[in-house]
């Protein structure tokens, strides 16, 4: 060996990754430095760079020779060819017997040691003699005459990954008792080989403990571990660890197992026995199944050279061992599972039930014995709306002892008799959301949850309600969220229904009590985005409650500011239609979910279908509140804009003057209404053709709003963005550059990337760079501005239709006619339909368009487009 400080290269086919770290652990312990893959490359790293620079620094590539290693499509390719280039040390271990013709014609001369067919003494001797060389012997040679003695081998440092067993191997003592292979058993790949890479990275005494909870598929996993790797190990033994007895019985059974029982020590002794034979030995997996007490298991936790898989509703073993959290399948693994159990069904019908069934292993495996008896899939999803209960405590699989309605129940029965108020916040949360809950609601409006019992001043509430519900899988708790899978909060809804009154109650005013303040602040939207599906899960009861109507209209102003018209408009729907019947359509309240509605319109830039909605609100308002009221000019302004977005740009100027004397003589002068109404004048102004006359007020209203509203709020940066535009009709670019480009970086900060503003901006600052003169950049913004757009809002939306004419006016200046073409041709149809040919926007396409036609050389057609084109446009 050349330099046994550079690091050998282990180079194998994936399947082979038993041998090779077999062969990486035993170079390591005779002191030569190993770089493997599986071992020393995170998660994220570039596979093809990490192997170029280990293939570089290596002084020996060692490479693990089966079939395998030299089918088609495999980077060992790379690796071997790469090896050779350099002409660096090449050691080929021949691990399974390679066909004729399988070596390429380059390796074929090279000598290879076979590992093959070997005992594990024998075959570390060939691993070390390879990679070491020739060397002249230390002792004479043997006399030729007489048999040789074969060499001891090293002796092993510690725990060692298993010899990778010759075919046909398999532990001398097996015991996973009445439990069979899951034949159907499905994902979790990378589960499975994150344990086992663990364990063989420990070197003594290796611990994992597989947690989640109840459905979760945790036995499964370790049951499907214990049969994939049996051929690793000599011992394997399962411990139904549920109740410490069993624990103790079941090592006392292993110690009569391996002969080490004395029948007079009697049960614990003998258990004690076998947890001595264990310490001396390597190469045995013991399997504690079940081990919900880690402060009485943790003496029973084996020492030695072997490996201990532990599964856990209980997540307090995270503080005693290693291990990792099992969560719900990915949707890739559920409809696999489903498809393989139901071939009929399409990806669709099985993405569904997936989603219905919250990805929960154990619910999608009675899902599918159910399905198999004869029952639909969209009848399934119909009964699992209408009976979640019924069907999820129907199951008579044999991988699981009992079905997940008597999971929950045994669960929540055992829970009560301890800690009821654990229980108690288990039946609150399950007529909540999905979704993780914030622990921090739980006090914040502990005084008014009266379905919880126990001392309001407690200070170790809620974690010692919190820590039951995790220690029983009930819950999945984190340091300050928990959740509750949905179904279940479906089987415990069922559980309690008769109690669902006082819990609505509860649930009501927990949700009131954590409302995160003004929606208008994007500075709150996360915590609206916290609330908002917990609302939705409540709703048919939050809606018929007072105390519950202004959280609800705030969440559907917050869903209209945070860019998710669609959400806001069947929240605002649903509550306008349950309280014109339950208040009358005259109440304020139904009013203003009406206007909510009217704003979730507007969102999706339905302006005409938005129109008469908004007019007859405003007449309902004049009527029943008074022309001053608060609401009653909100809905003015609201009828203005939507005229100001249909062109009648006269009619909406006239009503904006009102609305505006009208704030300043209630609210005076500096009022942000007031300001968000002058504004609304001025931009009216612009819009009709006049910057001229709206620069000064917006420059007025702008320094205005700065000062007592902040730079970020968002009437001021509406404002600054119109006074943007206004620089650029009147040709000031520089200044319209300085100003769009703080509004973008602004909005880019406080609303984010896609958000509509943000994307209007973006459209805003390509526009400019275009009149600069800067058109490849201009190009390249308004490129991904239309992409993000057409993404987030729709290729009819009127900002993709003006980003597209921008942009097809920017490849026009770049003499892209071509691409211009393309582009505009796909827009004018679409300002057609949906804005119709008067509209300004429908001229300044048509114009691109042919300007885009005479560079390529058709005039003709050019000035028939124009012709075309009505006298007058707004």
């Amino acid at each position: 060996m050349s330099d046994s400080s550079e690091p050998i290269f282990i180079s194998y086919a994936g399947p082979d990754k038993e041998w090779a770290e077999w062969v990486a652990w035993h170079l390591q312990e005779n002191g030569y430095r190993v770089e493997l893959d599986r071992w020393h490359w995170r998660t994220g790293d570039d596979f093809v760079t990490k192997m170029s620079e280990a293939l570089a620094q290596a002084s020996a590539v060692v490479a693990v020779f089966s079939p395998r290693y030299f089918e088609a499509g495999r980077y060992t390719e790379e690796e071997w060819t790469s090896a050779i280039a350099r002409r660096g040390r090449y050691v080929p271990l021949v691990v399974e017997p390679l066909e004729d013709g399988q070596l390429p014609a380059i390796l074929a001369p090279r000598l290879r040691k076979d590992l093959h067919g070997l005992s594990e003494p024998d075959a570390l001797k060939a691993l070390l003699d390879a990679v070491r060389g020739p060397a002249r012997p230390t002792r004479p040679p043997a006399f030729p005459g007489a048999a040789a003695t074969p060499s001891a081998p090293p002796a092993p440092q510690g725990p060692q990954p298993p010899f990778p067993p010759r075919t046909g191997g398999g532990p001398a003592v097996w015991d996973v008792r009445d439990r069979r292979r899951n034949p159907h058993f499905t994902g979790r790949e990378a589960v499975i080989d994150e344990v086992r890479g663990k364990l063989l990275a420990e070197r003594h005494a290796a611990v994992q403990a597989l947690r989640g909870t109840g459905g979760i598929g945790k036995t499964l996993v370790a049951l499907e571990y214990a049969f994939r790797h049996a051929a690793d190990y000599d011992l394997v033994w399962w411990v139904d660890a549920e109740q410490s007895e069993q624990v103790v019985a079941r090592y006392a059974e292993l110690a009569a197992r391996v002969d080490v029982a004395k029948p007079e020590a009697g049960v614990e002794f003998n258990a004690r026995y076998a947890m001595e034979y264990l310490r001396t030995r390597d190469r045995w997996l013991i399997i504690l199944d079940n081990a919900e007490d880690p402060e009485q298991l943790r003496s029973w936790l084996p020492e030695g050279g072997g490996h201990v898989l532990i599964t856990a509703r209980n997540p307090a073993w995270s503080g005693i061992v290693p291990g990792l959290s099992l969560g719900v399948f990915s949707r890739e693994e559920s409809v696999a599972y489903l498809r393989g159990q139901l071939p009929a069904l399409t990806d669709d019908q099985a993405d569904a039930l997936a989603e219905a069934l919250g990805d929960l292993p154990l619910a999608l495996a009675q899902a599918a014995g159910v399905m198999r008896g004869g029952i639909p899939a969209d009848r399934y999803l119909e009964l699992l709306r209408t009976n979640t209960a019924q069907l999820l405590g129907r199951s008579n699989l044999p991988d699981y002892p009992a079905s997940l309605a008597a999971t929950v129940t045994i669960a929540a029965e055992r829970l009560e008799a301890d800690h009821p108020g654990a229980v108690a916040v288990l039946r609150l949360a399950a007529f909540l959301g999905p979704e993780p809950i914030p622990t921090s609601w739980l006090v914040t409006a502990r005084d008014s949850l009266a379905s919880v019992p126990g001392d309001a001043e407690d200070i170790f509430w809620p974690e010692s309600a919190l820590t039951p519900l995790g220690r029983y899988g009930l819950a999945v708790v984190g340091s300050d969220v928990f959740q509750v899978h949905r179904l279940t909060q479906a089987v415990v809804r069922e559980a309690c229904s008769e109690a669902a009154d006082s819990l609505q109650d509860d649930v009501a005013a927990l949700l009131v009590a954590v409302e995160p303040g003004d929606p208008e602040l994007p500075a709150t939207w996360p915590l609206w985005a916290s609330l908002a599906p917990h609302v939705s899960a409540a709703l048919s009861s939050l809606s018929t409650r007072a105390d519950a109507r202004p959280t609800l209209l705030n969440i559907a102003r917050y869903l209209v500011r945070s860019a998710q018209p669609h959400a806001a408009h069947s929240l605002a729907g649903t509550l306008h239609e349950t309280w014109s019947e339950l208040l009358g359509k005259d109440d304020p309240d139904t009013l203003r979910a009406a206007h909510m509605v009217t704003w979730g319109l507007d969102a999706l830039a339905a302006h005409a279908e938005a129109l008469p909605l908004v007019e007859d609100i405003l007449e309902r308002r004049r009527r029943v509140l008074g022309e001053d009221d608060d609401d009653t000019l909100s809905s003015a302004y609201d009828l203005a804009v939507t005229l100001s977005h249909l062109g009648r740009f006269e009619e909406s100027y006239a009503l904006h003057q009102k609305v505006h004397e009208r704030r300043r003589a209630i609210l005076g002068d500096d009022h942000p209404e007031t300001l968000r109404a002058a504004y609304a004048l001025a931009a009216d102004l612009n819009l009709s053709g006049s910057p001229e006359r709206a620069y000064a007020p917006l420059a007025e209203i702008l320094e205005l709003q700065r000062r007592s509203l902040g730079n970020d709020h968002l009437s001021t940066l509406d404002t600054a963005h119109e006074l943007a535009n206004v620089l650029y009709k009147l040709s000031r670019l520089h200044e319209a550059h300085l100003l769009v480009t703080d509004v973008l970086d602004r909005r880019r900060n406080v609303l984010g990337e896609d958000h509509p503003g943000t994307l209007r901006a973006y459209r805003g600052f390509g526009a400019v760079l275009t009149r600069l003169g800067r058109h490849d950049e201009a190009r390249s913004v308004l490129a991904d501005t239309l992409e993000r757009q057409r993404r987030t809002l729709g290729s009819d939306h009127p900002d993709s239709l003006h980003t597209a004419d921008s942009l097809g006016g920017t490849l026009n200046n770049l003499g892209r006619y071509a691409e211009a073409e393309q582009v505009l041709r796909d827009t004018r149809p679409r300002v057609q339909r949906t804005m119709g040919k008067g509209r300004r926007l429908y001229t300044m396409v048509t114009h691109n368009l042919a300007f885009a036609l005479e560079g390529r050389g058709r005039k003709f057609e050019a000035q028939k487009l124009r012709a075309s084109l009505p006298r007058k446009s707004t």
